[in-house]
């Protein structure tokens, strides 16, 4: 399953810092963070509750940029 988040992101760079820290997170298959349009795609493993995996996803972003908000 893939959903599209909207993502508060800074600049470029922590824009793929972000992308990596989410493809790390388990329960996440793919993962791309489009700076121009503020956006993050994730594609989650077969019978992950997407809900779940993106509170990780999240706090994994958190990591890279205090700040940083991303839409459930």
């Amino acid at each position: 399953m893939k959903k599209t988040y909207k993502i508060e992101v800074d600049c470029a760079n922590c824009a793929n810092l972000m992308e990596d820290a989410a493809r790390k997170t388990p329960g996440v298959a793919a993962a791309t963070v489009n700076f121009m349009t503020q956006k993050m795609i994730v594609e989650f493993q077969e019978g992950q509750e997407p809900k779940d995996v993106m509170q990780a996803v999240l706090k994994a972003c958190k990591k890279v940029e205090p700040d940083c908000e991303i839409e459930l």
